[in-house]
């Protein structure tokens, strides 16, 4: 596999060419995609895209490049799907114009896959699931997310945008506590986005729609799976939020992630999911069972070597955080944050955030007042470091 070769920018898209020459010594349309695929994992591109008549492109820190090779025509196109796909899937594809699956390129590499119609010719869309696992210093995490990973039981969210990433800080918590205790970890995802290799712990992932139907049916199992930390993906309805909880009351560290702009917010997006007669209980479980509550935001640094970084909320249980719940006075926990910021605890509130990431010069300024809520309060703390 050559070198990248030449970028060349034109406005404001990048365009890119990675070579890459097909192995003629074996079937083309098995070593054509697998050199697709080789490409990606080699140039540690986060998807592959093929469209029909077309050259495919990986992504790379966001932006799609060309491969140096022959376009793929609509009629090789047909061949590869016949490759890579199952009888059923094949019917699948025919019936509802699209079909998902996982391709296993290695022990450490799989793509997860949607192959799709588009004006009557195939395409295919597929992300890189990897074993590469970053730790919490790659990542830009505070250390304090090793304590929030090691606690014995109870729920840790992660709050956030699609693409914030949410599911990259969860793989490095699990993977931080896979290396450190003997317990039994199952995953219920939709899709998989790390494969992890068993170290000191044994984890078993499943991912909606291969390995188990649904999260309904993935969720009644749990039960009898034996489990001591569990990830159930996002928490998308009330009916899955509700086995989460059940499951923190019995003695699991549960993980999960869920779309909200802030962490106090996350306490209403949960509470929304049920009905108003309902909410006072949920209210109490979470009082006691919720651990933590990290809200994260990725922002483009100064750093050319350096694609993107978090800003965090860090919300932690506590007797004054449990006082406010329980008194419905969640909207006020951004106070609380901010009065416990720098006291050791680990809380830090959006801001706080963005202030370290400015004063350690990690992002621009600009970038700090476009990301925050309140710019104002932002602008009065920066001007503090002057």
């Amino acid at each position: 596999m050559s070198k990248l070769l030449s970028d060349t920018i034109s406005g404001d898209s990048v365009a890119g060419h990675v070579s890459l020459q097909p192995d003629r010594k074996h079937d083309p349309h098995e070593t054509r995609f697998g050199k697709f695929c080789q490409a990606c994992i080699t140039f540690k591109g986060s998807d592959l895209i093929v469209k029909s008549d077309t050259v495919p492109k990986i992504r790379l820190k966001g932006s799609l490049k060309a491969l140096d090779t022959e376009i793929v025509s609509a009629e090789e196109f047909v061949q590869i799907a016949k490759h890579i796909l199952d009888e059923e899937q094949f019917a699948d594809l025919h019936k509802f114009g699209s079909v998902d699956f996982a391709y296993d390129y290695d022990a450490k590499n799989r793509f997860r896959i949607n192959l799709f119609q588009s004006r009557g010719k195939l395409s295919i869309a597929a992300r890189l699931i990897t074993a590469n696992i970053r730790r919490f210093e790659d990542l830009f995490l505070p250390p304090v997310m090793a304590e929030i990973s090691m606690q014995p039981q109870g729920i840790v969210l992660l709050a956030g945008v699609t693409g914030s990433g949410k599911s990259t800080t969860i793989a490095s918590m699990l993977n931080y506590v896979n290396e450190r205790k003997p317990v039994h970890i199952v995953t219920i995802e939709d899709p998989i986005e790390f494969i992890f290799e068993d170290r000191k712990a044994t984890i078993h992932q499943r991912e909606v729609g291969i390995d188990v139907l649904d999260f309904k049916t993935g969720l009644r199992a749990l039960v009898r799976e034996n489990p001591d930390i569990v990830l159930i993906g996002e928490m998308r309805d009330a009916e899955t939020f509700e086995a989460a909880l059940h499951a923190a009351e019995t003695g699991h560290l549960v993980f999960g992630t869920i779309h909200a702009s802030s962490a106090s917010q996350t306490f209403q997006r949960i509470y929304d999911l049920f009905a108003p007669d309902e909410r006072d209980q949920v209210r109490k479980i979470m009082a006691y069972q919720m651990r933590a509550i990290v809200y994260q935001k990725l922002l483009p640094t100064l750093h050319p070597d350096i694609h993107r970084m978090p800003a965090l909320e860090i919300l932690i249980n506590n007797p004054v955080v449990r006082k406010y719940i329980l008194e419905q006075r969640e909207s006020e926990l951004l106070d609380v944050m901010k009065s416990q910021e720098g006291m050791g605890i680990g809380m830090i509130d959006f801001n706080g955030s963005l202030v370290q990431l400015v004063e350690k010069e990690h992002i621009h300024t600009r970038v700090a007042l476009e990301a925050t809520p309140n710019p104002d309060e932002l602008q009065m703390r920066l001007k503090k470091l002057v």
